[in-house]
């Protein structure tokens, strides 16, 4: 079996944020050589004692399956996580409660031919996020 690795290569600056329930919906800037556009990728992730940190990675699980289907073989992802970023540039140990969610974080990094992190603001993106979340949750 032949693994299919996409040709296209982008920068994408990630911001996102979830409800209690742990639905929650990233917004993703993503940059190529010649184009610039925004997705909109909701996510699950399972909440308990890892709260912000179990969402930070559903969105990143999320974002890396989309730019996946959209053909992206190469992506430098901008997060504003530190703890996120540590988590995947140092593989550092996670908590119990995080083991699954970081090995579907790994699964969907690794079909990528290559990708890196940066440690970047989301400003616009994050906030743009919190605002639909809340939206849900006062509807």
């Amino acid at each position: 079996m032949t693994k299919r690795v996409g040709r296209t290569a982008v920068e994408a600056a990630i911001g996102c944020a979830a409800d209690s329930r742990g639905d929650g919906v990233a917004y993703v800037r993503v940059a190529g050589a010649t184009t610039e556009h925004l997705l909109r990728v909701p996510f699950h992730a399972e909440r308990g004692d890892s709260g912000d940190r179990a969402a930070a990675y559903a969105a990143l699980t999320a974002v890396a399956r989309a730019l996946h289907e959209r053909n992206v073989g190469r992506v430098r992802f901008l997060l504003d996580d530190p703890a996120l970023l540590a988590d995947v540039t140092e593989r550092n140990n996670v908590p119990d409660a995080l083991v699954l969610a970081y090995v579907r974080l790994r699964c969907a990094l690794n079909q990528f031919r290559d990708v890196r992190f940066e440690l970047a603001p989301s400003g616009d993106l994050a906030q743009r996020a919190r605002a639909e979340v809340a939206l849900h949750v006062a509807a």
